[in-house]
């Protein structure tokens, strides 16, 4: 069944984009950019403005965006839109502790299925739409070559970024940080953009995992521990791009890929 709402992480602390590398901004995106509000930084208009209209065009009709208790600066931008295509709710995430815990923080939001994804990446529309239509647990896989010849993403640092180990088009295991190794041994292996379809039985599962070793509840874990139990994680494959916004070197080029992308909220 075809899901209409959609979850935004949009919490966390943008530690990258904090740090001044010495990339010159505009002035209109300083302020958000020394925050760390990622999603608020002036690429033509508020970047994560350009992530929901790419939901919209999928079909989504609700979002919830995870947000600290601090990040005022979200609501006040958000609550000041004249919205006519989708509805824009809010959960507050009272510490940065990872994105399960992120997730669990919009249980009241998902009591039906949902996608959850990045604040600070721009996923292709026709990628979210087939997700959307995607029964059960699914994430998309993005293939390697597509993400180095259509996102703003250098090449060295697609190949640090997850794996899927699949089956029959399912989710066997996600391989974070690959080694050159595990990259020989999973060829064409489909690479992980944080970009889920889950069920409320992923609240039960953010509610039953350890934290990482780094100290946070991880999504990916919950997703192990769905498919320990059973579920059945589809993967959608995908050979578009995905921009990224992480760090300030990133703004440009994420500006300019944006220009001619229409806003439909």
């Amino acid at each position: 069944m075809s899901t209409r709402k959609a979850v935004i992480m949009a919490r966390g602390l943008g530690t990258r984009m904090r740090a001044d590398d010495g990339t010159k901004l505009e002035d209109s995106q300083v302020g958000a950019a020394s925050a760390g509000t990622k999603g608020l930084i002036d690429v033509g208009r508020p970047f994560l403005d350009y992530v929901i209209s790419a939901l919209v065009k999928a079909g989504i009709k609700e979002v919830c965006l995870v947000i600290g208790p601090e990040q005022q600066a979200f609501r006040d931008y958000y609550d000041s839109l004249a919205t006519k295509k989708v509805t824009i709710s809010y959960a507050v995430q009272e510490k940065p502790l990872g994105t399960a815990d992120a997730v669990a923080a919009a249980k009241d939001f998902l009591t039906e299925g949902a996608l959850v994804l990045n604040s600070d990446n721009y996923y292709p529309v026709g990628a979210l739409k087939a997700l959307a239509q995607t029964d059960g647990t699914a994430t998309v896989g993005f293939d390697r070559d597509g993400l180095v010849a259509n996102s703003n993403i250098p090449a060295d640092r697609i190949a640090a970024f997850a794996i899927m180990a699949t089956e029959d088009g399912h989710l066997r295991d996600i391989v974070e940080k690959p080694t050159a190794q595990q990259l020989q041994e999973l060829p064409g292996a489909p690479v992980s953009m944080n970009c889920w379809r889950f069920t409320p039985q992923v609240i039960t599962a953010c509610a039953n995992i350890s934290p990482s070793p780094r100290g946070e509840y991880e999504v990916v874990d919950a997703v192990r521990y769905l498919i320990e139990q059973g579920e059945q994680v589809t993967v959608v494959p995908s050979k578009e791009g995905v921009l990224d916004m992480s760090s300030r070197r990133d703004i440009a080029a994420v500006k300019e890929a944006l220009a001619d992308v229409s806003v439909s909220l």
